[in-house]
Parts: C-alpha cells; sequence; structure tokens
C-alpha cells in the first residue's frame, strides 16, 4: 500500500472545516494539521485528533505537507498567500474573483515554476465545475450559446450588505434563478437575458427594535451594485425564525449550453448541482484537485494550473486500471 497523500490546511474558516471532514472520507489521505492565524489553543477542530499550529510554523514543515490547501478569502488571503507559498509547497485554492484570475494566474505560475512546485488555482464549483462544463459545453456544440444560473442560494456578500442597512439587525439574502429562463434556455431556444431575466433576490431581514419597514425595504431594493438591477423580495421575520430557517449555507446552480448541430437538430447540454453545504461540497472539491496536485508534482508538471489542465482520472483514489473496468 502506497503512504498516505499529507495534507495541511491553511486557514480554518467554514472552508477549511469543511476540508477537515473531507480527507477523514478519503482514506489515501492524511491530514498533517491545521495552520491559523489565530491562536492554535483557540481552535477547536472538528476532530479531537487534529493537530493545529501556527501559519508561522508552516516553514518548518515544507518535508511533511504534500500538499497544502489554502482555505482563505479571495479579496485579502489568496492574492498574498497565494504568490507566497507556491514556492514553498504544493498548493490548491478556490480563488474565484474570476476577473482576476489570469492576473492571479501569474502572480502563482512564476514562483511556483522556480521552485518545482505545482499550484493548482481556481478550484471549487465556479470558477471549477460549472468551468469544465462552459468548456465542454463550447467545445461540443460551437454553434451554441451557453447559460450560467446560480441558486438557490444564500450570498454571503449580498447577505453582509443587507445587515449594513440602518435599522437591520440581522438577515440573509438568497440567489434564486429564474424558473422561466431556465426552460426557455432547456427548451433549446437561445433566450437574449439581461441581468433581471436571469434571477432574483430573496431577503430576510430581522428589524432593529423602532426602526421603520418601509424605509429599510426601500434602501435594500434600491442599493446599487447589489440589489437595484434586481428583482428583489424584503421578507420580515423575528431572530428565532432566522435561527431556526437561515443557519445552513445552501447553494447550488445550472450550466446549460444551447445549441445546434444541424439546421434541424437541437441540443442541451445541462450540468447541474443542489448542495446543502457550500463550503463543504467545495472543500470536496479542493481535496479531490489535493490528489491530483500531488500527482502532476510526481510527473514534474509544476506551475500554475488549473481544473481545465487536470485529467479527470487523476482526481481519483482508484487506479486507471480499475477506473476502465469499473467506471469508463
Amino acid at each position: 500500500m502506497q503512504n498516505p497523500i499529507r495534507i495541511g490546511i491553511a486557514g480554518y474558516g467554514n472552508l477549511g472545516r469543511g476540508v477537515e471532514r473531507a480527507i477523514h472520507k478519503n482514506p489515501d489521505l492524511q491530514l498533517v494539521g491545521i495552520f491559523t492565524r489565530r491562536a492554535p489553543e483557540t481552535v477547536a477542530p472538528c476532530f479531537a485528533d487534529t493537530a493545529v499550529f501556527h501559519m508561522d510554523d508552516l516553514n518548518d514543515f515544507q518535508d511533511k505537507v504534500d500538499v497544502l490547501i489554502l482555505c482563505g478569502g479571495s479579496k485579502d488571503d489568496l492574492p498574498k498567500q497565494g504568490p507566497a507559498l507556491a514556492g514553498l509547497f504544493n498548493i490548491v485554492d478556490s480563488f474565484d474573483t474570476h476577473a482576476r484570475i489570469p492576473e492571479y494566474y501569474a502572480s502563482v505560475d512564476a514562483p511556483a515554476i522556480a521552485n518545482q512546485k505545482t499550484a493548482m488555482i481556481s478550484i471549487g464549483w465556479d470558477p471549477g465545475m460549472f468551468s469544465i462544463n462552459r468548456l465542454f459545453g463550447e467545445a461540443l456544440l460551437p454553434d451554441g450559446e451557453t447559460y450560467t444560473f446560480w441558486g438557490k442560494g444564500l450570498s454571503q456578500g449580498h447577505s453582509d450588505a443587507i445587515r449594513r442597512v440602518e435599522g437591520v439587525k440581522a438577515g440573509v439574502q438568497y440567489t434564486i434563478p429564474s424558473t422561466d429562463a431556465i426552460e426557455q434556455v432547456r427548451r433549446g431556444a437561445r433566450p437574449v437575458l439581461g441581468t433581471k431575466d436571469k434571477h432574483t433576490r430573496e431577503c430576510y431581514v430581522v428589524l432593529k427594535e423602532g426602526a421603520d419597514a418601509k424605509a429599510v425595504e426601500q434602501a435594500i431594493v434600491t442599493m446599487p451594485d447589489y440589489f437595484a438591477d434586481y428583482d428583489t423580495t424584503v421578507n420580515f421575520i423575528d431572530e428565532a425564525t432566522l435561527a431556526q430557517d437561515h443557519q445552513s449555507m445552501p447553494h447550488g446552480g445550472f450550466v446549460i449550453r444551447s445549441g445546434n448541430t444541424s439546421d434541424e437538430q437541437s441540443q442541451v447540454i445541462e450540468f447541474a448541482l443542489k448542495l446543502d453545504s457550500n463550503p463543504e461540497f467545495t472543500a470536496s472539491i479542493l481535496v479531490a484537485y489535493a490528489r491530483a496536485c500531488y500527482r502532476m508534482n510526481q510527473m514534474q508538471q509544476y506551475g500554475a494550473k488549473t481544473a481545465f489542465d487536470v485529467a479527470p482520472g487523476l482526481l481519483s483514489s482508484k487506479s486507471p486500471e480499475q477506473l476502465r473496468k469499473e467506471i469508463l
């Protein structure tokens, strides 16, 4: 039996906890420990045998960690951590600021190549699984259009925006794809869809005592960059309902390619996700790609990589012989 692939977790929020759980479901992987900016003794991992270290200790683990999974945020953490750690470890991250991926790729690629490391960036379900399915759709149906719908899912950024409105004590926001738009695309039509046509936004808000509900609602639905361009519904609830019904982090969505292989024949390709926990599913993807990252590094495939660069078989714990026999 081969030695397990040794994994480190850098950052321990919702995503880091998901990675810890996912590693326990993969017997060929071994968790070396969590690396956190907090005092290690203040961190309570999911499993009692999980070791916790300070982020400053990472340098001492270069020979003890085969792949380091970066679980920080895309806005402030990963742009600094990715380039800094790509020269020290094989890394996998979930950088998801789509517009900045080319820039981030370049910043990670150079140190990884210089130090013979493999750095997988923007791994998750979007970017990641959805990206692969957009690629498949375009390649298989060049005469067509691709549509991406997100939700129903809880948006952390939009929920934070709600909570900053005067008079709001607490709240969450869900992104909901348009059923009508999805059905048009599934029928093989190629509708021209604007922002408002594809998604609606549904808010659940707990008011502060004495707050004006109408004023709060107006402030939310007219908020630029967040809600003004969408059909937005604001529902007022109490704290008990918020705690009972809105603490999970569901998400999901669809990638649909509608196209023609001839004038007479239309074809539709669809990939869909329905997730109870966005961070736990993203973590499971990161863990599978950590396996591929290690294998590619062993094959001397150095530098930055995306989901487009990884052969699917490298994600599996099964051998190529098993895959050909059991799945192909």
